[in-house]
């Protein structure tokens, strides 16, 4: 049994008419489920290593029957967006062993999830990955954390963020950048971590030569660092598992050490990126969003805390037609990566009719693409438009387990005129299917003083020196 969206959608992706956008499904789903004379609550708690537990709320059809395949669908694409969103290594299933059954099997090292099995479990947790089935009375309570991390501006302070292709560095003073630079590296397929770890040094250095003094150090990079240790990030992906282990698992242990031990806090490039927007616009519940190689995101929660989440929305199923595009990583269909980064542009060239060399990276084929906007080109157009509808609907997604006030929208995908088409058919969207959001939601782009020094001071902004922690402390 299926689900048809088709028919529903006011707005259809005019180069992907057979998009099935994941908000609208889960609204048909939720719709027949109350219609349903016969129905089950089930409850789904995601555990991390540290002890804090995500949990959702919901109802199913009575398992069985045509009902069964809906169910599954509907059940495991609501955890694998769980996984990511927010992480975790113990899913807990409430309510029907007989799906919690299923699931295991699909989420199990001979399963369809595989990747997320061993992904989730012993690289980011360091814990064999399970999933338990419980009585839905069993489900645990709800147990967020949520940090005061960043907003410090007191003294002399260091920022760097570590890209794919450079390494940028900023001196801060008082909250005020006196110097940024940008030093060019290719950290992706180095085998040997001394080479990160030399360079990451001459960055601090470069820094520190423009300050009388360090009282902290803060920094940025894609991946996942749970209390400064390097669980997953491709800026190591050439180095060996043994010598991860013994040299890049603690490399910022090293380097705090290597700096006397002064205050010194890494986090994910996504969660800065949100940091900065709520800094800059002086606002909380920011989602920020970056299309670029892939598909970043942070969120800062309407306190202005930052989560322990992992807010890996490229991994988040956004399309749940059974035939969507496979991401070639994580091997699972429809998500987000496919639709919002530079491969999302590529996978859209055909359908335009654009065609290009294929020994071409994808980076040159955006930039392709752009040099075609900026002749007016229909068929660039369509791409763009076509990203926004799924950018609209997606919107709406991601706004039923994040409480958004502003959304940041930024990378490369959403540069120039392309970006502004993206920015405005998202809108048209949420104003024709999502009233209330579209009246919630503030779509926001990065000024230029962002752009130039606004991740460079959130970053030097992370940690808190010796003289507020001990404020704190009295």
């Amino acid at each position: 049994m299926i689900l048809d969206t088709s028919k529903f959608l006011k707005h259809r992706p005019i180069l992907d008419p057979e998009f099935s956008p994941a908000v609208i499904w889960n609204k048909l789903y939720r719709e027949r489920v109350n219609q349903s004379s016969d129905s089950t609550d089930i409850g789904i708690a995601i555990e991390r290593s540290d002890g804090t537990v995500s949990v959702i709320k919901t109802k199913i059809l009575v398992h069985q029957n045509d009902n069964i395949s809906l169910n599954i669908k509907y059940v495991e694409r609501l955890i694998k967006l769980l996984l990511w969103q927010r992480g975790g290594y113990k899913v807990i299933i409430c309510g029907d062993p007989e799906v919690a059954k299923t699931i295991a099997k699909i989420y199990h090292p001979e399963g369809e999830r595989a990747f997320d099995y061993e992904f989730m479990g012993q690289k980011v947790y360091a814990k064999k990955f399970v999933v338990e089935s419980r009585n839905f009375e069993e489900l645990p309570e709800p147990n967020e954390l949520a940090k005061s991390l960043g907003r410090n501006l007191d003294g002399c302070r260091i920022g760097f963020d570590l890209g794919g292709s450079d390494r940028k560095c900023a001196a801060v003073i008082d909250g005020k950048p006196i110097h940024t630079e940008e030093v060019v590296w290719n950290p992706y397929f180095e085998i040997d971590p001394q080479y990160h770890y030399e360079g990451i040094c001459d960055t601090l250095k470069r820094a520190a030569d423009k300050l009388p003094r360090v009282d902290a150090i803060g920094g940025s990079a894609a991946g996942v660092y749970i209390e400064n240790e390097v669980r997953v990030a491709s800026l190591f992906r050439g180095v060996a598992p043994d010598n991860f282990e013994n040299h890049v698992r603690k490399i910022f242990s090293k380097l705090r050490n290597d700096w006397n031990n002064i205050p010194f806090e890494v986090a994910n490039d996504g969660e800065v990126t949100a940091l900065a927007g709520s800094m800059s616009l002086n606002k909380n519940g920011v989602l920020g969003l970056s299309m670029g190689t892939s598909q970043a995101a942070g969120y800062v929660n309407p306190n202005g805390n930052i989560t322990n989440w992992l807010n890996e929305l490229a991994f988040v199923p956004i399309d749940y037609r059974d035939d969507a595009p496979i991401d070639e990583w994580s091997g699972d269909k429809g998500c987000g990566v496919q639709y919002f980064s530079q491969q999302g542009v590529g996978r859209l060239l055909p359908n335009a009719g654009i065609n290009l060399p294929e020994e071409m990276s994808l980076a040159e084929k955006l930039s392709e693409v752009q040099n075609l906007m900026k002749k007016n080109d229909e068929r660039a157009k369509k791409i763009y438009q076509t990203i926004g509808v799924y950018f609209g609907y997606s919107i709406a997604h991601y706004a039923e387990f994040y409480d958004i006030n502003n959304l940041l929208i930024l990378g490369r995908v959403t540069s120039g005129e392309g970006g502004e088409i993206i920015i405005d058919k998202a809108k048209e969207i949420l104003r024709d299917e999502f009233t209330d959001l579209y009246k919630k939601i503030e779509l926001n782009t990065p000024d230029e003083t962002f752009k130039r020094h606004g991740q460079a001071v959130a970053a030097a902004s992370l940690p808190k020196t010796i003289s507020l922690i001990n404020k704190s402390v009295l």
